[in-house]
């Protein structure tokens, strides 16, 4: 199947049950007829115990977006940071070592940073655009490569391929996380990836209203994956990975609109007085750039008064909704991150990253150059 028809068909439910889309299995636990079937579930017989450990909605989108990137086996989480979380610990243990790259999202530098401190797992960050860096860095304790397939906020295109290759080089694991690109630009794991991982709350559910994450690769290491997601307790709801897998359907439809989109917004504002600088990534995919534009106001520019004058765009510390929306790293997805750490990536008080809607590309445009004007 091509991609557009894969993303509506890979869904999987009991076909003895013969409901169009999976119902929702909204409950908490499995019954059983006897203390032998109970045992069954212990040797295998049986795939469902207690939601905690696994419900046929929360496989069903482990499966969907495994198939969508071409990975034999997917887990759900409670959240893209429990989906990463389950992702590092199930190649990483104390006294391992983890490379990662600089430029990602400030939620995972935090839980890098500072959370894996109590797993006994020590970080160090590079800038992944040199190679020579990463290189300098592996040690004898090195486990992992870390990085974002379009980083957070900058929008920086990871090479995969030789961060694949510095890592079967060195005998290591890599993990992208594929969030702003979705397998609808990149499939990391086709390219070597060991782990890809996504916030499925963004655009694989697409409406804002999940917070849900995923994991997957291979059977081994997925397994691997599903018991850290079981063991910590990072599971999905039912409910919410029913949401998330009809989300899931449009991507294809949702995908297409916003890269256009933000397209002609990020070429619009390029050069744009009030405008020092346009982020957009350039030969992500042959599908598109994505759905994410970052520009830094120049000094000039009032950032209060932008923010302000922004009229029907909502001011939001997430994105990849149907609607075009905006946030602020400084003030919320990279306020974790020391004020040095953040002046070594470029974030600063000018810095705007907008997440591009499915609206009309004209009215998107005039949004943000009214809000720049009125900000001189």
């Amino acid at each position: 199947m091509k991609f557009d028809t894969k993303v509506v068909h890979s869904t999987l439910h009991d076909r003895s049950i013969k409901s169009k889309t999976t119902p929702i299995y909204q409950t908490s636990a499995f019954s059983f007829s006897s203390l032998e079937e109970l045992e069954g579930f212990y040797e295998g017989n049986s795939p469902y115990l207690y939601t905690r450990s696994g419900n046929p909605n929360t496989d069903e989108l482990g499966d969907m977006v495994a198939v969508l990137e071409g990975a034999p086996a997917g887990v759900a989480a409670a959240s893209g940071l429990g989906a990463i979380l389950a992702g590092i610990l199930a190649v990483a243990e104390s006294g391992d070592h983890i490379i990662a790259a600089e430029d990602i999202y400030g939620g995972t530098y935090h839980l890098l940073n500072e959370e894996l401190k109590f797993f006994g797992i020590t970080v160090s960050f590079v800038d992944f655009s040199d190679p020579q860096e990463i290189e300098n860095t592996i040690t004898p304790q090195t486990k992992l490569l870390y990085s974002e397939s379009i980083t957070n906020p900058f929008l920086r295109v990871e090479n995969i391929k030789r961060m694949v290759t510095i890592a079967k080089t060195h005998n290591l694991y890599t993990m992208i996380d594929n969030t702003f690109a979705t397998p609808y630009l990149m499939t990391p794991y086709k390219d070597g990836v060991d782990i890809v991982a996504h916030s499925a709350t963004k655009y694989i559910g697409g409406h804002s209203d999940v917070t849900a994450g995923v994991t997957v690769g291979s059977q081994e290491l997925i397994t691997k994956a599903r018991n850290k997601v079981i063991n910590l307790g990072v599971n999905l709801s039912p409910h919410e990975a029913w949401l998330t897998v009809r989300g899931c359907k449009t991507l294809s439809l949702r995908m297409k609109q916003q890269c256009e989109n933000a397209a002609k917004l990020a070429q619009a504002l390029t050069g744009y007085q009030g405008v020092k600088s346009v982020y957009y990534p350039r030969n992500a995919s042959e599908k598109g750039n994505g759905a994410i534009v970052t520009i830094e106001l120049s000094g000039q520019n009032d950032i209060h008064r932008f923010f302000t004058g922004l009229s029907w765009v909502k001011i939001v510390p997430t994105l990849a909704g149907v609607e075009t929306t905006v946030s602020y790293p400084q003030g919320t997805s990279h306020r974790a991150l020391s004020p040095e750490a953040r002046e070594k990536i470029g974030v600063n008080s000018h810095v705007v990253r907008i997440s591009v809607g499915i609206e009309d590309s004209e009215d998107i445009i005039k949004a943000f150059k009214d809000a720049v004007d009125s900000s001189k």
